[in-house]
């Protein structure tokens, strides 16, 4: 316990900071980068009322609209050039990545490498146009009908509003994922999460700042805000745990000679985490759960039809919503787990390359072994997403707390921050490395070569 006390204190020491320029310059250009999204997202969009826009925005916050506003930081209530901010991406990576387990010439390019990586990425930029064009009509359209207390949201609807809103909007989504794609390069952490991260992020410091309001004006006692703040802590300490806990299964590799050497005989292990799908059920779930009530938003003041009775079933806090939600985590664990991890493709590679799994098979009884435990994982991670999930709901249903800790934005948050913790160690470790190898090269450092004996003298 000492020495990893004394690791992690040297991974967090400023001098070996400061020595780390390249270092420096990453973390200085993913905030850079970082700053320049965020102005984006004050940016707005011509010819849109963004007070309209936001009191639109406030009736129908129940729904998709709000969950892809808060991804945005706002941006979609403001209407700015960032409305549509990194989602069609998103969507555009796992439709590829599920395409490619269902297509053979895609799965094919998945195993060539980098180059069958980089086509694969290009056709997923490809995709994220396609998708962004068709959701920044729509927005444009929808919005030249929505009208509020302080008139039209559009100030002058036609073809050139169009036109203009969506070439902003897509231009924005594909400015955002070439940053994205630069702070990955260039940067600290991965680009894309990283954005989302700063969109949730910002209206975290709003959000506690109310909420302590009402503690001091006496709308939530003082006794509850410190124990939901210690609860707060605890849900995050608990995600992290869940995120880093894995399953390591032992791979040996069986010795062979070669002429007169040996090689082989290493034994390693397969780590297979307990909550493969990572943020994908939630966000999966939680979309199709909204789509009700964002449509029925759109139709109020109409007379009530089978759509908004839906709606109110499957309202916030409602029972048959979180026997839903929690269905639907469960089935796209299980699912997406299946689509990113092949066991049988897993136990061919360790028969291809002469590994195996001590006290089983090789081949397809190692290829069940692994089905064998990565269902167990999946189930157990499936019911920690459930009760990460849940929490803020039971939180609003049953006590109407107006800020809380939980769900999807907790888990990106946590797993993008241990992300970019995990690459800035990496990077401190190279640096240290580095230092010490110059050190040893150094003049006057190490073993001096012995002069032969007797000759030394004469010359």
């Amino acid at each position: 316990m000492a020495s990893a006390a004394e690791q992690l204190a040297a991974n967090l020491n400023l001098g070996v900071l400061s020595r780390a320029t390249e270092l420096k310059k990453r973390l200085w250009f993913t905030l850079g980068a970082l700053i320049v999204y965020r102005i984006g997202t004050y940016i707005p969009v011509p010819g849109v009322d963004a007070a309209v826009m936001g009191e639109i925005l406030a009736q129908h916050g129940g729904g998709v609209l709000g969950m892809f506003d808060m991804f945005s930081g706002g941006a979609l209530g403001r209407m700015t050039v960032f409305a549509l901010n990194i989602m069609p991406y998103i969507s555009a990576s796992i439709i590829v990545q599920l395409m490619s387990a269902a297509i053979p010439s895609w799965e094919a390019l998945k195993k060539e490498g980098e180059t069958g990586r980089k086509k694969l990425n290009q056709y997923t930029r490809y995709l994220t146009v396609l998708i962004a064009f068709f959701q920044a009509y729509g927005i444009a359209v929808g919005l030249e009908s929505m009208r509020g207390s302080f008139g039209a949201a559009v100030h002058d609807p036609g073809i050139f509003f169009r036109i203009s809103c969506v070439t902003t909007l897509v231009g924005g989504t594909m400015f955002l994922m070439w940053l994205g794609e630069q702070i990955t390069a260039r940067g600290i952490g991965n680009g894309i999460s990283l954005i989302i991260f700063a969109g949730i992020v910002a209206n975290l410091p709003s959000a506690l700042i109310s909420t302590l309001e009402l503690g001091r004006t006496g709308a939530i006692s003082a006794f509850f805000i410190l124990f939901f703040l210690i609860m707060a802590l605890a849900v995050i300490a608990f995600v992290v745990f869940m995120e880093r806990a894995q399953r390591r299964i032992p791979v040996q590799y069986p010795k062979r000679q070669v002429g007169n050497r040996m090689f082989g005989g290493d034994s390693t292990h397969l780590p297979l985490k307990l909550n493969t799908a990572g943020v994908i059920p939630p966000i999966f779930a939680s979309s199709l759960l909204l789509l009700p009530a964002t449509f029925s938003g759109f139709s109020a003041g109409q007379e009530e039809t089978w759509l908004t009775r839906i709606a109110a079933t499957l309202a916030h806090g409602q029972p048959l919503y979180m026997a839903l939600y929690v269905a639907l985590i469960i089935f796209f664990s299980f699912f997406y787990t299946a689509v990113v991890f092949n066991p049988q493709e897993t136990a061919d590679n360790l028969k291809k390359y002469g590994g195996f799994v001590p006290g089983i098979r090789p081949g397809a009884a190692t290829a069940e072994y692994f089905d064998r435990v990565l269902t167990r994982l999946t189930l157990v991670g499936a019911i920690y997403l459930c009760v990460v999930c849940m929490l803020p709901e039971i939180l609003i249903s049953q006590y109407s707390v107006p800020f809380y800790f939980g769900g999807t934005s907790l888990l990106i948050i946590v797993s993008v921050t241990m992300d970019t913790v995990a690459q800035v160690q990496s990077h401190l470790f190279a640096h240290q490395y580095e230092g010490l190898i110059r050190k040893a090269r150094m003049p006057g450092r190490g073993p001096q070569p012995v002069p032969p004996r007797g000759g030394s003298a004469r010359r």
